[in-house]
């Protein structure tokens, strides 16, 4: 039993012995030696993120607050199909026209089928894209099945119609917009030519315009009680607000949310009492989750459009006049550059600008002015610049000084690279 214990000695530490050279040979990658764990055996930075942010599935689970999707039979849409199939192919016009490249297609009714199938799906994809929901109802969304048409008529007779993300300036959105929308949808996909009467809400919100308070927005508009589709005979809870992008705050989202009530509700408590001529921003404050929280058993989200606004110069006038506030402006903070501790030899810099960034702007603005109005003549202005400037070479000088003459002949200037 014992010679059988020394026999195997040999061959354990052979293993151990290979085993130290494996590690070594992991540890080492052309000739250097690694730090910490080769790749392959360490965890990537996606792992050692997904460890840190550990999220519950049950809490960040999505849930849908809009109408269920009814997809129709499987035997229903291949009748529907091989029925536009049959007409096409018995069509010899339609042939004709196609085979002539003179075909025209109906682009409502391409919208129509669009709405009908994935159309839905797709604004609902555009609206993750913008942080519609995230920013709305946190983790709730909602499929937009109501179809909303909403246009906005300028002073210039130009109309704009409000998409899903499309851009339309504050000059061009001043007056309530024209809404409507099909009250008789049955969810199912089609109308239902139901002749009952329906109660509808439509909001319009700015999650990004707030001056004052985080994560809450400014209501433009706000009907409640709308008859059948009728947004005319709706309540005005709150009166129509043109969108106001202060400067340099860059694009907001304005959106609109149409909701399907059970029954005529009673929306007082939102109200805002202005007088003609006037807004108070502060009364507008509102919460789309909380108005939702409040009245999910009696209101269904249906509904979804929404567009971008930026700042133009028609809103100087009105936060002056309508809003009686100074016009905001933002601007970014840019940091100080970071300079480098000088060097005495630096390489491939020229010297002038490399000691020019450790002065005074201010000076070397002033010189470089004093330079230009030397060249310049007092009643004939300065000297025209030369056709072709790449044409005339430039001989005897240091190579720093031949390329800050090269860039002020093309009119770029020394200064700019400061």
């Amino acid at each position: 039993m014992a010679s059988r214990i020394v026999q195997t000695l040999p061959n354990q530490n052979l293993l151990a012995r290979s085993t130290v050279c494996l590690h070594q040979l992991l540890f080492l990658r052309h000739g250097h030696r690694l730090r910490g764990k080769p790749p392959g055996v360490a965890r990537t930075l996606e792992q050692r993120l997904a460890e840190e942010r550990i999220v519950d599935p049950e809490i960040s689970r999505k849930i849908n607050i809009g109408f269920p999707h009814l997809k129709p039979s499987r035997s229903d849409q291949l009748k529907e199909r091989l029925a536009h199939l049959k007409t096409q192919r018995t069509n010899p016009e339609l042939e004709k026209q196609a085979r002539n490249n003179s075909l025209k297609i109906d682009a409502e009714k391409v919208r129509t089928d669009w709405l009908k199938t994935s159309g839905p799906f797709q604004i609902k994809t555009l609206a993750e894209h913008y942080g519609i929901f995230e920013h709305l109802f946190g983790a709730a969304y909602f499929v937009p099945r109501v179809d909303l048409k909403i246009t906005f008529n300028s002073d210039s007779e130009a109309v704009s119609q409000v998409f899903y993300g499309n851009t339309i300036k504050p000059s061009e959105a001043i007056g309530e917009p024209q809404v409507s929308f099909d009250w008789q949808f049955d969810f199912k996909g089609q109308p239902s030519g139901k002749t009952e009467d329906t109660w509808w809400t439509l909001v319009l919100t700015n999650p990004d315009g707030h001056l004052t308070e985080d994560n809450k927005e400014y209501c433009h508009w706000f009907v409640s009680n709308i008859p059948n589709g009728e947004v005319a005979k709706g309540e005005r809870i709150i009166s129509y607000l043109q969108p106001i992008p202060p400067k340099g705050t860059g694009y907001h989202r304005y959106v609109f949310v149409l909701y399907k009530q059970d029954k005529k509700l009673d929306l007082s408590s939102y109200k805002v009492s202005e007088t003609e001529g006037t807004v108070d921003l502060a009364a507008r404050t509102f919460e789309t989750l909380d108005f939702y929280r409040k009245y999910q058993d009696d209101i269904t989200p249906a509904g979804l459009a929404f567009f971008q606004s930026d700042w133009d110069k028609t809103l100087i006038q009105f936060y002056h006049d309508v809003l009686k506030m100074k016009h905001p402006t933002f601007e970014y903070d840019f940091p100080r550059p970071f300079l480098r501790d000088q060097e005495w030899f630096p390489l491939r810099r020229p010297f002038n600008l490399y000691m020019d960034k450790y002065r005074d702007p201010k000076q070397v603005a002033k010189e470089y002015l004093a330079r230009k109005l030397a060249k310049t003549h007092p009643f004939e202005g300065p000297e025209p610049p030369l056709r072709f400037p790449n044409a005339h070479p430039v001989r005897d000088v240091p190579s720093w000084l031949r390329t800050e003459i090269k860039r002020d002949r093309r009119g770029w200037g020394r200064i700019n690279d400061i």
